[in-house]
C-alpha cells in the first residue's frame, strides 16, 4: 500500500513536540475526522465467551474454536479470518492449559511479529506512521521498566517459541518499549477493558490535557471524533490520560509513562485545579499548607494501595479500604475532591461487583455531576458514569431517573461515538424497553 495520507489531515513537525497530526479543512463538534483499523490487537482473556475474539461483536450464542475450546467467534467466517492469528495461541493453550498466562502485551507483541513477517507493504493503519517509526524511548527507560521488558521478552520466548520466529533481543526490547508507549485499550460503553491494540495513524497524535478529538471504537476500529471545532493548521490533540486529576499529577504521570512536560493550556493555566482540590465548606480554620500536602500524600498512597490490592484482596476488603479512605479525607476533602470521586469511583465498581445495587447507586449519584464539572466536554467517563447509574436506576426500577440519566449518556455518546454506533442504538432499544 502507498503512502496516501488521511484526507483532512496531514503529518507535520509540530514545534517543541516532533512529528503531529494537523487539520487541513474545518472539523465541527461530532465529525468523524478518521477511522483506523488496527494494524493488530487481542482480546482480553477475561473477555472470552462474551465477545467475538476477530470482530469483538458482543452478542450471546457465540460459536467455540473446536481445538482449544477458548476462543468464540461469530460465526465460521470470523474464525477463518482470525486463524492466522489464533493458531499462535491454539494448540499452546491446550499445551500449556491453566499454565498458559502470556500478558496481554505479550500476546500483542506475538501477533505484530507475526503480522510483520507475512506483511511487507503498508497497512491500511499506517496511512501517516508506519509502526517502525513509533516511539520507544529506549534511552529514558529505568532499571524496572526495563526489568519489565526482559520479563516480557522471557515469556514471549517460552510461550511462543513453537510458533515464531522471533528477531534479536534488542530488536525485541525495542518492539516491547513501542507497545508499551504507543498500545492502546479497547473499551467498552461502560470503559470496561475488552483488548489491547496497535493504531499506527492514532498514536501519531501528540496529547493535550484539552484535546480537540476524542478516540472510540467500533469493533476493532478506532475512530476518531472532534470534541472541539477544529480549524485548518491548527494540530490535532488527543489525550493520552484520564484528565480527572490536578496539573502536578498529570504531569507527573505524562512523565513516567511517555517521557514529556505537558504545557498544554490546561497545564499552564492549571485553571481546574482549585474545584478539583476543593476542601471542605465547614472546617472551623483552612487546613495548613503542611497539612495539605500531607492528606494529598496520603490520598496518592491509598490510591496505589487499592490498585495493588484489587489483585489479592476479598470484595469486603477494598470496600473497607475505600470507606475508611473516604472517612480519612473527608475530615479536609469536600466530597467533589478529585481524590475522594476516585475512591468513590473504586467503592461503587467493588459495589456493583457484590451486586450491593444500592451501594453503588449511592456513590454514582455522588459522582456524575462533579465528573461533569472536572473532566472536559464530551468526555467517556463522564458517559460511562450517567450510563452505569442510568442502568442501575432501571435495575432497582427507578424508570424515570433512568431514564434521564441514559439520555444524559446519549447527548454526550452521539458526539463521542458517531450517531450511528452500535452501543447507541443497544442504549436505546433499552429506553424503549421502559415505555
Amino acid at each position: 500500500m502507498k503512502t496516501e495520507g488521511i484526507e483532512g489531515t496531514e503529518r507535520f513537525l509540530s514545534p517543541g513536540k516532533g512529528r503531529g497530526l494537523k487539520a487541513t479543512k474545518h472539523f465541527k463538534v461530532g465529525d468523524l475526522v478518521f477511522a483506523c483499523p488496527a494494524y493488530t490487537y487481542v482480546l482480553t482473556v477475561n473477555e472470552r465467551g462474551g465477545h467475538c475474539e476477530c470482530c469483538f461483536t458482543r452478542r450471546e450464542g457465540l460459536s467455540k474454536c473446536g481445538k482449544c475450546k477458548q476462543a468464540y467467534y461469530c460465526n465460521v467466517e470470523c474464525q477463518r479470518e482470525d486463524w492466522p492469528m489464533h493458531k499462535l495461541e491454539c494448540s499452546a493453550m491446550c499445551a500449556y492449559g491453566e499454565n498458559w498466562c502470556p500478558s496481554e502485551t505479550v500476546r500483542l507483541v506475538a501477533r505484530i511479529i507475526l503480522k510483520q513477517k507475512c506483511q511487507t507493504e503498508r497497512t491500511p493503519s499506517e496511512r501517516v506512521l508506519t509502526l517502525r517509526e513509533l516511539e520507544a524511548h529506549l534511552d529514558k527507560l529505568d532499571n524496572e521498566k526495563n526489568e519489565m521488558n526482559d520479563t516480557d521478552i522471557a515469556a514471549l520466548h517460552h510461550f511462543y517459541s513453537r510458533h515464531l520466529d522471533f528477531p534479536d533481543n534488542a530488536a525485541l526490547t525495542e518492539l516491547f518499549a513501542q507497545v508499551n508507549c504507543n498500545g492502546f485499550t479497547i473499551e467498552d460503553e461502560e470503559l470496561s477493558h475488552l483488548g489491547s491494540a496497535v493504531f499506527p495513524d492514532v498514536a501519531l497524535m501528540n496529547h493535550s490535557c484539552s484535546p480537540n478529538v476524542i478516540v472510540t471504537y467500533k469493533g476493532t476500529v478506532a475512530e476518531v471524533r472532534a470534541v472541539q471545532d477544529i480549524s485548518p493548521e491548527e494540530e490535532i490533540f488527543n489525550s493520552y490520560i484520564d484528565l480527572l486529576y490536578p496539573t502536578e499529577d498529570r504531569i507527573e504521570r505524562l512523565r513516567d509513562s511517555y517521557f514529556f512536560t505537558c504545557d498544554c493550556k490546561e497545564c499552564t493555566s492549571k485553571s481546574k485545579d482549585k474545584a478539583k482540590m476543593e476542601i471542605r465548606q465547614k472546617l472551623s480554620s483552612p487546613p495548613e499548607e503542611e497539612e495539605m500536602q500531607q492528606m494529598v500524600m496520603y490520598a496518592r498512597n491509598v490510591i496505589e494501595e487499592f490498585r495493588r490490592a484489587k489483585h489479592y484482596k476479598t470484595p469486603s476488603e477494598l470496600l473497607e479500604i475505600c470507606e475508611l479512605s473516604l472517612e480519612k479525607m473527608g475530615s479536609i476533602f469536600a466530597e467533589t475532591n478529585v481524590y475522594m470521586l476516585h475512591m468513590m469511583y473504586q467503592a461503587m465498581g467493588v459495589c456493583l461487583y457484590m451486586q450491593d445495587w444500592d451501594g453503588a447507586m449511592k456513590y454514582g449519584e455522588k459522582i456524575t455531576q462533579p465528573y461533569s464539572v472536572h473532566y472536559p466536554p464530551y468526555s467517556l467517563n463522564v458517559a460511562s458514569m450517567y450510563l452505569k447509574l442510568g442502568r442501575l436506576y432501571l435495575g432497582l426500577e427507578k424508570r424515570t431517573q433512568g431514564v434521564k440519566a441514559l439520555k444524559k449518556a446519549l447527548a454526550i455518546m452521539d458526539v463521542a461515538h458517531g450517531k450511528d454506533h452500535p452501543y447507541i442504538a443497544e442504549i436505546k432499544k433499552e429506553m424503549e424497553e421502559q415505555k
